[in-house]
C-alpha cells in the first residue's frame, strides 16, 4: 500500500484556501488508487481554538469528494460541534474511495499545556477503521505522548497508527522520538503527519514520518511543504511480529479498558454537513 503524509501549512481559518493547497499537492503527487493519505490536525483551518471559525463550512463533504476523485483513503483532522461541554471537539475521520466515512475519532487528550481543554471536549473512545487490508487507529497530536492509548488500539487489532498533528518546532525532537517509539513498542506501521509553517501561537517544522513495525524510518519530511510517501506490504508487519513476538508477552491486566468503536458499516459521506 502507498502511504502519504501530506505536509503543508493550512491557511489560518480559511477552509477554501487550505483545500486548494491539498488539492494541488494531490494532483502533483498522483497517489495510487487505494493509497492512504493522512492530513494534519485541523487540516483546513490550522489549530484555532475559536469554534466559530473552525466548525463552519463543509469539511467532510469536501473530503469525501477528494477521496472519490483520487480513489484514496483520506484521513482529515477537523473541528466538530458536539453536545457535551464546551460544545466542540478536535476530531479526525477517514474518507474512503466510495465517498463514505468510518467512525469519527475525537482527540482523547486535549493539550493541557495550553487552554485547549477549556475549548475542546475530550474524546471518549478509540476508533478502528478498515483501510484496504489494514486496521487503522487514528489519533491526534498530543495523543502521541500517551502510549497506553496506542497500546489499547493495537490490542483491539490496529496495524497502522495514523497521527495528524500540529506539533511545534520547539519540541520537534520529542515528535520524532515518540513517533518511532510508538511503532517499535506496538510493532505497527505509523503514519505521522505534522504541519509546516506558522500560526498565531506556534512555529512548526514538519518532520512527518512513515515508520515500519520494526522502527525503520521508511520516509521522512523536511521543514516545508512536502509529500512524504512510502510503500509497504503486509509481509513487513507479519514477518516482524513472527520473528520478534513481543506482543505475545503483553500483560492484558496492565492495560485497563477504554471504549473501542470498530468500523462495520461506513457512514454516508454527507452524514455531517458541518465541520
Amino acid at each position: 500500500m502507498q502511504a502519504i503524509a501530506l505536509q503543508y501549512s493550512p491557511v489560518w481559518c480559511q477552509k477554501t484556501a487550505s483545500h486548494r493547497i491539498v488539492e494541488s499537492l494531490l494532483e502533483a503527487a498522483e497517489p495510487e488508487p487505494g493509497a492512504f493519505v493522512v492530513l494534519p490536525e485541523m487540516a483546513d483551518t490550522g489549530w484555532s481554538l475559536d469554534p466559530r471559525k473552525t466548525i463552519q463550512g463543509d469539511t467532510l463533504g469536501w473530503a469525501a469528494e477528494i477521496a472519490v476523485r483520487h480513489q484514496i483513503h483520506l484521513q482529515i483532522g477537523f473541528s466538530r460541534q458536539v453536545e457535551r461541554a464546551p460544545g466542540a471537539s478536535n476530531a479526525a475521520v477517514i474518507a474512503h474511495p466510495d465517498g463514505s466515512f468510518g467512525p469519527i475519532y475525537e482527540k482523547v487528550h486535549p493539550f493541557g499545556f495550553t487552554s485547549e481543554p477549556a475549548h475542546v471536549a475530550a474524546g471518549e473512545k478509540l476508533v478502528l477503521d478498515q483501510v484496504g487490508e489494514y486496521v487503522v487507529a487514528p489519533s491526534i497530536c498530543y495523543d502521541l505522548r500517551f502510549p497506553e492509548l496506542h497500546r489499547l488500539a493495537v490490542a483491539g487489532g490496529a496495524e497502522i497508527l495514523a497521527i495528524g498533528a500540529n506539533w511545534p518546532r520547539d519540541r520537534a525532537t520529542h515528535w520524532r522520538a515518540l513517533v518511532i517509539a510508538r511503532a517499535i513498542e506496538n510493532q505497527a506501521f505509523v503514519i505521522a503527519t505534522n504541519r509546516a509553517g506558522n500560526d498565531p501561537s506556534f512555529c512548526y517544522e514538519g518532520g512527518s514520518l512513515i515508520v515500519g513495525p520494526d522502527g525503520t524510518v521508511l520516509a521522512e519530511g523536511g521543514a516545508n511543504t512536502e509529500v512524504v510517501s512510502a510503500s509497504f506490504d503486509r509481509s513487513m508487519l507479519t514477518n516482524w511480529r513472527e520473528k520478534f513476538p513481543a506482543l505475545a508477552d503483553r500483560r492484558a491486566e496492565l492495560l485497563g479498558s477504554f471504549p473501542v468503536v470498530r468500523s462495520t458499516e461506513k457512514v454516508p459521506g454527507r452524514g455531517e454537513s458541518h465541520g
